[in-house]
């Protein structure tokens, strides 16, 4: 039997979609929203901290209950500079977005950071969240992350 023709399309799709956010991440964009707070979530059986917070333990399965208010302070542990427009990109290119450990996180957030253009970010960087000053419940609430001067 002959091998099929692997066929390829391309197409651009924009599909408008609305989701719950759940009970566990709503209480974390509201935190962000009403007190300019970010907000982990402690495992009471193994005291792993989850940022951005999730209802159950990825390493002993627990339900996580605690949660913890953080100083939005962190270190910068990848980062890239994007250069491509895309409709759904928060910002016009060229910007960066990091990977950030916050201090007394086990886990890190994915967000833009700004700062001084001319030296850009740097693996270990020790950055800071930085709100908008209209916020909505929104993952944007955090503006971006700047670094600590």
């Amino acid at each position: 039997m002959k091998e099929p023709e692997i066929l390829i399309s391309e197409q651009v799709l924009q599909v408008p979609y609305c989701y719950s956010a759940g009970r566990v991440v709503s209480r974390f964009l509201l935190g962000l929203a009403e007190e300019c707070t970010i907000y982990g979530i402690r495992c009471p059986a193994c005291a792993k901290v989850y940022v951005p917070p999730r209802s159950t333990c990825g390493k002993c399965f627990a339900e996580n209950t605690e949660w913890i208010p953080l100083s939005g302070a962190g270190v910068i542990e990848t980062f890239t500079e994007v250069h491509y427009s895309e409709t759904v990109h928060p910002l016009p290119p060229p910007f960066c977005i990091g990977v950030i450990r916050l201090d007394g996180a086990d886990t890190s957030l994915v967000h833009l950071i700004r700062g001084s253009p001319e030296a850009g970010p740097t693996i270990g960087q020790r950055v800071r969240a930085v709100f908008a000053p209209k916020r909505t419940g929104h993952i944007l609430d955090i503006s971006h992350f700047e670094p600590v001067v």
